[in-house]
């Protein structure tokens, strides 16, 4: 019989083996998985009435989009940076200990993750919907490629130029709801990020750090983009509550569209997302 000492050792050993084998492909997809954490779980269970709140909040009307099947709801989730909101318990579990441990920059470099407040992107039967404030084209790229981007390359103007704006850490996600598989997953093009870094430290080779931000990159965003659906294979991620997923700052990245026999909870298809940013451009591109 395995005494509590052998029984936290095989845990400890099993977290490890999971970890490498994560950290693989995280770091050669461009993303990787976590399966059931009763951690998260339980922070799920606590934050979710604050998510539904901000979600039918008023001052957060202006998130819905795309003729209203897609709440978009960019740092509504009122979240301390532990994670925590009133008596909720902090953010924690095996996604948690593997950003410190395999990711390791900033701000993870500190004993505390500083949590950015999270997004919580909700989806619903009929994503998408054309929005007036949007062109054919715009629309048809987001019914036919996912609306693919690469977070923190922001577009500016009423020519829609793209500039690097900020600098997330990676992408976590956490499904708050049960849904259908079908219900507008996201999607990943796998090894996408290294094509992005690629075309990115060509982009800005010459220039110093200090005017990264300056630059139109659109041309290079454009054609790294078209690069990447030749040849990165497209992927979708479904979860449940309780497990995760965690995505490179740099993979290229969207939505599917709801598929019609596709039916849901009046919740919709609910995830939150943590994009904390890091401070330093260099390592944001350099960084593995």
């Amino acid at each position: 019989m395995l005494s509590k000492s052998d029984f936290q050792d095989n845990n400890i050993r099993l977290i490890m083996s999971n970890h490498e084998i994560n950290k693989k492909q995280f770091f050669e997809q461009g993303w990787c998985r976590f399966e059931y954490d009763l951690n998260i779980a339980l922070w799920i269970k606590a934050v979710l009435p604050h998510a539904r709140k901000a979600v039918q909040a008023k001052e957060n009307e202006k998130w819905l989009r795309c003729g209203g099947t897609w709440f978009a709801g960019v740092n509504v989730l009122p979240n301390r940076p532990d994670g925590s909101i009133d008596e909720s318990p902090n953010l924690q579990g095996e996604v948690i200990d593997f950003i410190h441990q395999i990711i390791q920059f900033d701000p993870i470099k500190s004993d505390q993750i500083k949590l950015d407040q999270a997004q919580i992107s909700v989806c619903y039967p009929g994503y998408p919907q054309p929005m007036p404030s949007e062109s054919e084209e715009a629309f048809g790229f987001r019914q036919n490629r996912d609306a693919a981007h690469v977070d923190g390359f922001l577009a500016e103007g009423p020519k829609r130029r793209r500039f690097l704006r900020e600098y997330h850490g990676f992408i976590l996600g956490l499904p708050l709801v049960n849904f259908d598989e079908a219900a507008s997953p996201i999607v990943v093009w796998e090894g996408s990020h290294k094509l992005v870094r690629e075309a990115m430290v060509t982009r800005f080779s010459g220039h110093d750090v200090e005017t990264w931000g300056m630059q139109d990159i659109t041309d290079s965003y454009h054609a790294v983009r078209q690069k990447v659906f030749e040849q990165c294979r497209r992927i979708t991620i479904s979860a449940k509550p309780g497990e995760a997923y965690l995505l490179h700052r740099l993979v290229v990245h969207g939505v599917a569209p709801w598929h019609e026999s596709t039916k849901s909870s009046s919740d919709g298809r609910m995830i939150c997302y943590f994009r904390p940013e890091i401070s330093s451009a260099e390592s944001w591109l350099n960084d593995p």
